[in-house]
């Protein structure tokens, strides 16, 4: 039937939403959006389903908050469409299934390096040491871990007994998260799928090997296995065998600290090129036929606008035919697509420039994988699509961001929490203990918000918050407590001391729930 546009008036005024000068001045679809608003709605009588005015609003929040929009267009007597966009980059995701036990499960392919098959007197075999299972792949000694034994299931009895000589064959699958390599042990490998992620229960959030669940094409439900979780088991496999000390342990995590994600591609040469990920929006694949030019520029047109596509040279040209590899930037209202003829990797690295170059487009040159790599100075070519892009902002009246301080000892929650804060809309500055955070709050620098988490060597979370309360300057500063054991006990230690919430470390949503809440009580005092 579409939506009753003087009914929706109404409610607005009623709720003081907006006055009648301010509706008068809006269009027709402009007050449709107003449905958005919590706490507004058209229902004549409240029950337990609807009336109450939530509901639209926690939709488009959950939907911008994984980059998405969502947009309606009505018209009364005819009806309504909602156009929902959402990254599918950041939904879908490609992944192994395997079988452990008689269970099946998704490994995402992004961590997996290769697949092996063991034999006990193959070249590629499983030996032990002070009885700690290890894989020898050429020549060398790799920690493994079986999938059924750390998630505690039962070995699989008939699929022995159907197959006794498969028994010495076992399925490794070869991983790396961060700089640690390891071997997944697994009963079979089936094939690779693109799977839609599904969020976990919260009844699951503190179990680290999973990172989420989906649906089959066959109707099944299986988890997603999670290879950070599972290599905090492989640490301990690797202190049981001997084959590294503490020390080693915390330097093979720390040197991600400083690591950065870099998107390695080719463009007009042999010669790999790199740019920061953090600085693309998206990576497209863009049909030849739809590239135009106007006003000796080529254009295409992106997600309703113009988008002008800039080469690394001049002399370049797009692909006459097929589909065209683009690294799309985007800074507001501006969008621009650098025309690249490959893309190759995306690789996390500590990015050390050892060789500055001439070239105003060049950074210089680093070693990424082994390989010498351009580092392409991005800003170079912004201007190319637009010559105000580095002006735009002058006359755009911005909201003040929050500065977030996230402190914890694992690289991989602050890998991990840091890209879900930024694209919250939050300025996030890292912490890899205690005793740097206070140093960093000792120089005078200044933040909204601490997260802390609990469990970190010298100083931990509690002597942490302890320290900040006693500190006048500090003592008025909300601080969130991250944990992997929500255990009452440490939950009522925590709010003792001055936490204002405690959440698990998985937690994401209750997170960035608990940062909205706080948000609105920094807004509502200043």
């Amino acid at each position: 039937k579409g939506l009753n546009t003087e009914k929706i008036r109404q409610k607005v005024i009623e709720s003081e939403f907006a006055t009648e000068d301010e509706l008068d001045q809006m269009s027709e679809q402009e007050l449709h959006k107003l449905i958005f608003n919590a706490g507004l709605s058209t229902a004549k009588e409240v029950t337990s389903v609807s009336g109450r005015g939530v509901g639209m609003d926690v939709v488009r929040t959950n939907i911008e908050l994984i980059g998405g929009t969502v947009d309606l267009k009505s018209v009364q007597g005819e009806g309504t469409v909602f156009m929902i966009k959402i990254p599918l980059t950041l939904a879908i995701v490609s992944a192994l299934i395997v079988e452990a036990s008689g269970q099946r499960f998704a490994i995402p392919q992004l961590s997996v390096i290769e697949l092996v098959r063991a034999h006990k007197s193959g070249e590629h075999r499983i030996e032990s040491i002070n009885d700690t299972p290890l894989l020898r792949l050429r020549n060398q000694l790799m920690p493994i871990v079986y999938l059924r034994d750390i998630l505690g299931l039962e070995a699989d009895v008939r699929k022995e007994a159907e197959d006794p000589v498969n028994d010495e064959l076992d399925f490794v699958i070869v991983t790396q998260v961060g700089r640690l390599t390891f071997g997944i042990v697994v009963d079979s490998v089936f094939h690779t799928e693109e799977i839609v992620v599904k969020p976990m229960s919260s009844k699951l959030r503190d179990v680290t090997m999973f990172s989420g669940n989906t649906i089959l094409g066959d109707g099944s439900v299986i988890m997603i296995v999670d290879p950070n979780g599972i290599s905090q088991c492989v640490v301990e496999t690797r202190t049981g065998a001997g084959m590294a000390d503490e020390s080693e342990q915390k330097s093979a995590y720390s040197a991600q600290d400083d690591a950065t994600t870099m998107l390695v591609f080719k463009a007009g040469s042999d010669q790999m090129k790199a740019v920061p990920l953090s600085l693309v929006t998206r990576l497209e694949d863009i049909e030849t036929e739809t590239i135009e030019k106007s006003n000796g520029r080529h254009l295409v047109q992106y997600r309703g606008s113009l988008m002008p596509l800039v080469f690394m040279d001049k002399a370049e040209k797009h692909k006459e035919s097929g589909r065209q590899p683009v690294l799309v930037f985007t800074d507001g209202q501006r969008v621009m697509g650098l025309v690249v003829d490959e893309i190759v990797d995306i690789v996390d690295e500590i990015l050390n420039v050892e060789v500055s170059s001439t070239r105003p487009d060049r950074l210089g040159s680093a070693v990424i994988k082994g390989v010498a790599t351009e580092i392409i100075d991005i800003a170079h070519y912004l201007p190319m699509a637009f010559d105000d892009w580095f002006e735009i902002h002058d006359n755009v009246e911005t909201v003040k961001e929050l500065n977030v301080l996230l402190v914890d000892d694992s690289a991989f929650f602050r890998n991990m929490l840091a890209p879900l804060l930024s694209a919250a809309g939050y300025r996030v500055t890292l912490a890899d203990s205690a005793m740097t955070a206070m140093d960093l709050l000792n120089a005078g620098d200044v933040f909204d918000i601490i997260i802390s988490d609990i469990e970190m060597p010298e100083m931990d979370g509690i002597a942490f918050a302890e320290a900040l309360k006693k500190d006048q300057k500090w003592s008025e500063t909300p601080i969130i407590a991250l944990s992997s054991h929500s255990t009452r006990d440490m939950i009522d230690r925590s709010r003792a001391v001055g936490f204002l919430d405690y959440v698990a470390k998985f937690d994401r949503e209750g997170l960035l729930e608990t940062l909205k809440d706080c948000k609105s009580t920094i807004v509502e005092a200043a």
